[in-house]
């Protein structure tokens, strides 16, 4: 696995973010002047309301945001800068993202409901490893992807099935297995525990304690769901509007509100409320 470059792996210097104009929908910022760092071996959580930029955050820091093959519209940076693994983000060439993204496990948001339905568990698994090296070792694929799969707390029958006869929690663990099959030095999870039942969320979020025990790298995890993000994340960054509204522990975060979506996002946990997507914060959300 590489070493997280020198100094803090994740360098957010005011960064802003614009996704273009494309087609019928007009430009719009999703990030403004963001400003933060993840130090090596951290796993920092990201809180906010929908359209707060916590998925374009997400896009970017995977690399997703440049791979040049999505017919999306895609984000761009406009404004500052952000340096992850040593690499600067703003204006990385084209011929260098592939490279980028061999050392960063991504798991998007609909990872589980999106994996390939016509492949089985192992090729699923396999598939970054075959995208670098297409004459990598079969016997060694074979042993690299058993292990992930082993890792993942899932069977070794699981490997010849596909994603139609696996549960929720099954295909979000193989999900996990595919986005660190590479070793990567980050991982950045976006909302890893939405779409699943409980008593697999719980799972997902001790697995991703074990990780970052086991494997030396940094993880920006992504959720609406405070006891997950308690368990697994030493820090929170929370967004309103693609603005920093508040970073700290979480304690540190909701003991002394001061930005009204925080305080809001207080007052909802007091009364009870765990999982924040639910909420109707008003209208600083």
């Amino acid at each position: 696995m590489r070493s997280a470059a020198h100094g803090f792996p994740i360098v957010l210097n005011d960064l802003s973010v614009e996704y273009p104009a494309h087609g019928a929908s007009p430009a719009y910022v999703a990030l403004h002047g963001l400003t933060l760092t993840v130090a090596p071996g951290e796993v920092l959580g990201v809180l906010g309301s929908a359209g707060s930029g916590k998925s374009t955050l997400a896009k970017v820091l995977s690399g997703a945001a440049f791979d040049t093959r999505s017919t999306d519209g895609r984000p761009v940076i406009t404004g500052g800068d952000a340096t992850v693994l040593g690499h600067p983000l703003r204006g990385i060439p084209k011929r260098k993202v592939p490279e980028y993204r061999f050392h960063v496990g991504y798991l998007p948001q609909d990872a589980a409901s999106t994996l390939p339905a016509d492949r089985t568990v192992a090729e699923i698994i396999g598939e970054p490893i075959l995208e670098r090296d297409r004459r990598y070792n079969g016997r060694a694929l074979a042993t690299r992807v058993a292990t992930m799969l082993d890792g993942v707390r899932l069977s070794l029958g699981m490997l010849e099935k596909y994603p139609y006869e696996l549960s929720g929690g099954q295909r979000q663990r193989v999900a996990f297995a595919r986005a660190l099959v590479l070793g990567p030095s980050l991982l950045v999870a976006d909302e890893p525990t939405a779409g699943i039942d409980l008593t697999v969320r719980d799972v997902v979020a001790q697995f991703i304690g074990e990780l970052r025990q086991e494997h030396t790298f940094s993880a920006v995890v992504i959720s609406h769901d405070l006891p997950v993000l308690r368990s697994t994340a030493a820090r929170v960054a929370v967004l309103d509007k693609g603005e920093l509204a508040a970073i700290g522990t979480i304690d540190e975060v909701l003991d002394d509100p001061k930005h009204p979506y925080v305080k809001a996002l207080a007052g909802a946990l007091d009364a009870g409320h765990a999982v924040i997507d639910d909420l109707d914060l008003g209208p600083s959300a």
